[in-house]
């Protein structure tokens, strides 16, 4: 046996390892640090299989798989494939915790982190695998999961991809080969997923609807997202089930609950990290485009927000409007720009509130300045309005009692809207270092 390796990340590895232990005197050739035209020209007559990490385009060869398709080909038991712009991860999480809740043996995989290959050898007919699907795993995908789940679409990734319609075109492969057997979760909201919902034959399960609050209070992670997130995954696992969802909510309300209640977000997705001095920092470094720090936003509704934002544009600047657009925000008091992307936006647009920063701590410190300068002045301003009202009711003759409203925190939230190339390895490492620093102030 002899295969090639085109890419050598955490998936490729997970493959080396998998077919050395299947197959003696297996020949695997390694490819990394190549460009899409140096690729393509080589020759790979010699291979009987070649293996492209989700990153490289399809090369239409001979012997050309994935990790994605070699799985679907040899997965014993059903899959549920998610995919999304963003939300993904958080969908197939409340999904395996719903799952554990329910004593099923189930498996979570793919973009959010856990090769598919590893688990390969654990499933039986009777287990259940969650893959989470991004556009490059779905790319030349001539197969589609049991269950298919549909969220939110928007523009990404159009630096790799030729453009939207690409993009969308390989999104819609997670359900194109459905049959009337297979079932199809889909937010209803959204024109791109209404577009590749139509691609399926499968059942077709729109979402959001209503809930109960009981059952939305269970939910522990922050914005109306998570809760359409949830919802997805509450459908998912009755469509599993192969039972209506009322039944399923009827038969199974406290496993539900319970699952739900147990998943506590992921990292780097609008992940709490500390609170100091009444303040509340967020870790939302996996907001990589425009839409994704727009939902980060409203889900502080309540909340006055300093946001540090910037970092590599994927759209070659394209989407600088929109950002400027999504930063009008009323509760969005102080604007941290960081990296290349904050650079231009400095150059484009005139805001009192823009403070450029070289660096994340830089941006931290700065963050914590200002925002705690804000809310002192606020506390301090707060406190002669108290007084003067103390003095103006006890001389009132009906001597009124003053209740005082308590304001909700305000928030430091690092949500980029941008890759992380510019300044630093991935998006962990961003994250990993934005914790590091706000954890040690």
């Amino acid at each position: 046996m002899k295969i090639a390796l085109l890419g050598y990340g955490k998936e490729g590895q997970a493959t080396e390892k998998y077919f050395k232990s299947h197959f003696e005197n297996l020949k695997c050739d390694i490819f990394e640090n190549f460009s899409y035209e140096e690729i393509k020209q080589r020759d790979y007559s010699s291979y009987d299989m070649i293996f492209r990490s989700p990153s490289v385009p399809p090369l239409d060869l001979p012997n050309e798989t994935s990790i994605t398709k070699y799985f679907f080909d040899h997965c014993p038991c059903p899959i549920i494939g998610v995919t999304a712009t963003k939300g993904k991860g958080t969908t197939c999480s409340f999904i395996k915790s719903l799952f554990d809740a329910l004593d099923e043996d189930a498996y979570l995989v793919g973009n959010i982190g856990n090769p598919a290959i590893e688990v390969l050898d654990n499933l039986k007919e009777t287990s259940v695998v969650v893959y989470e699907m991004s556009s490059f795993q779905l790319w030349d995908l001539k197969k589609s999961p049991h269950i298919a789940v549909v969220g939110t679409i928007e523009p990404d990734h159009l630096n790799v991809h030729k453009d939207f319609n690409d993009y969308t075109n390989a999104k819609a492969n997670i359900c194109r080969f459905q049959n009337e057997t297979d079932y199809l979760v889909y937010f209803k909201n959204n024109s791109d997923s209404l577009k590749i919902a139509k691609e399926s034959k499968a059942k077709k399960i729109p979402y959001p609807f209503e809930i109960s609050e009981e059952i939305k209070n269970s939910i522990k992670i922050p914005g109306g997202h998570n809760i359409e997130n949830a919802i997805a995954a509450i459908s998912t696992v009755a469509c599993y089930k192969n039972i209506s969802l009322e039944k399923f909510i009827e038969d199974y309300k406290v496993e539900i609950m319970q699952g739900l209640s147990n998943f506590k977000g992921l990292p780097h997705r609008l992940e709490f990290v500390h609170e100091l001095n009444n303040v509340r920092y967020y870790d939302d470094n996996f907001s990589t485009n425009p839409a994704s720090t727009r939902v980060a936003i409203n889900s502080f509704p309540n909340n006055d927000i300093t946001i540090i934002i910037g970092g590599r544009d994927k759209t070659g600047n394209e989407d600088l409007p929109e950002i400027y657009e999504i930063l009008q925000a009323k509760n969005i008091k102080h604007i941290i720009l960081l990296g290349e992307s904050g650079h231009e936006l400095t150059k484009r647009y005139s805001d009192n509130r823009f403070v450029l920063t070289e660096t994340l701590e830089e941006a931290v410190n700065t963050a914590r300045s200002l925002v705690e300068e804000n809310e002192k002045s606020a506390s301090e301003s707060s406190e002669t309005s108290l007084k003067t009202n103390e003095r103006s009711a006890s001389e009132s003759p009906e001597n009124h009692k003053i209740s005082e409203i308590s304001k909700n925190s305000p928030v430091v939230l690092m949500s980029p809207a941008s890759a992380s190339f510019d300044m630093f390895k991935n998006v962990y490492d961003r994250g990993e270092k934005f914790q590091k620093i706000v954890k040690n102030l």
